[in-house]
């Protein structure tokens, strides 16, 4: 009885410290306010979203300013350039990447507020290195490397690329350069990532980001 009284008071006090650090709101509270945040984020932008049938209707090309949905994810993606490479098979590749990380939502209890950017690695002389798996049934999970050098390391402390910047890897055709590859080669997007598929910080507060992302196969 005892142990079934200290769990239910850890359960309780975990319950009660999640709850504070969002101002009391619940978790469904904090998920629609995440909805409304993105649905803004699109309206202010004038984004065009489709669907993914559509997107495969379109030979998974994207036009200027329109965004894909992926249902499963909640993941928006725009394609802005492809690669001219191949789409990559099962097998472990490192992967380079330039990236910016912009809030979309205001997020009182970390005091910053919709349009923020929270990262990026633009300007910086380091690339962000990760080690990307691709697994027999097309599934992707990715840990950051050289984490000395890891912008994202550096502000979130873990390895663990976030899920939602895998999503592209189904659809763009990466290449490897003998030399630096012209940047207009590059493969390049947009996405719109929901909380559940963005970084640990995006998980605990509920809020969603905007990246622009590009990625090079070493």
């Amino acid at each position: 009885m005892k142990k079934l009284f200290y769990l239910s008071v850890l359960v309780y006090a975990l319950s009660f410290s999640f709850q504070s650090c969002n101002n009391g709101k619940t978790y469904a509270e904090m998920k629609e306010e995440e909805a409304d945040a993105i649905n803004k984020f699109i309206l202010d932008n004038d984004i065009k979203v489709i669907s993914e049938k559509e997107f495969l209707e379109n030979d998974t090309m994207t036009a200027e300013n329109e965004f894909v949905l992926f249902d499963k994810s909640g993941v928006y993606m725009n394609i802005q350039y492809r690669g001219d490479g191949k789409i990559l098979e099962e097998g472990r590749y490192n992967i380079s990447s330039r990236f910016i990380e912009i809030c979309i939502k205001d997020v009182p209890d970390m005091k910053i507020s919709a349009g923020d950017t929270l990262n990026s690695n633009r300007y910086s002389p380091y690339s962000e290195n990760f080690l990307l798996t691709v697994g027999s049934s097309t599934s992707y999970s990715a840990s950051f490397t050289n984490i000395a050098q890891s912008a994202m390391y550096e502000m979130y402390s873990t390895s663990a690329v976030p899920s939602g910047w895998l999503v592209p890897f189904a659809y763009l055709k990466m290449k490897s350069y003998i030399s630096a590859p012209p940047s207009d080669k590059i493969a390049r997007v947009k996405l719109i990532v929901p909380h559940s598929e963005g970084t640990s910080y995006a998980t605990q507060y509920v809020y969603p980001c905007y990246y622009e992302i590009t990625y090079d196969l070493n």
